[in-house]
């Protein structure tokens, strides 16, 4: 086994175990590595310093990010990808973005202030929860960046 730093190119860095260094080569080229903080895809290894010891007691109190690895890609993990892929462009093709004002916007249809139609956006766990406890249907798509497509 193998850890590595990685960094995406939002700088957020994060550790990954990996079974050798070929197996982190086939998931990177795969595009199957994403940041745990943003979600990007473009992700490359991070400088890396060996690990020495020393005197000093170690800063615990930021805990270090992971992100999940597998040794072996499943072709079931490269179609799902596919599918959700294609799930982001039909939806950005066939809704309308509406940001972070998914909640008002999704009231608004709900409550007949503006004609239903499909809409798209994020919202905030406690307003989605606040959407559920007023009967207003929604669902939540787990959203590939772009770059995995």
């Amino acid at each position: 086994m193998i850890k590595y730093r990685l960094r995406c190119d939002k700088d957020h860095s994060f550790d990954a175990w990996f079974r050798d260094s070929a197996t982190y080569d086939k998931q990177a080229d795969a595009s199957l590595l994403a940041c745990p903080a943003c979600g990007s895809s473009a992700v490359s290894k991070a400088l890396m310093a060996p690990n020495v010891s020393s005197s000093k007691k170690k800063d615990d109190s930021a805990p270090e990010q992971t992100v999940p690895a597998v040794s072996e890609v499943p072709q079931e993990m490269i179609e799902l990808r596919q599918k959700l892929a294609a799930l982001r462009t039909e939806v950005e093709s066939n809704f309308d973005y509406v940001g972070k004002d998914f909640a008002e916007e999704a009231r608004k249809i709900h409550y007949g202030e503006k004609d239903p139609h499909g809409i798209y956006g994020e919202t905030t766990p406690t307003e989605a929860e606040a959407l559920r406890d007023e009967g207003i249907g929604f669902g939540a798509i787990p959203w590939l960046p772009k770059s995995d497509a």
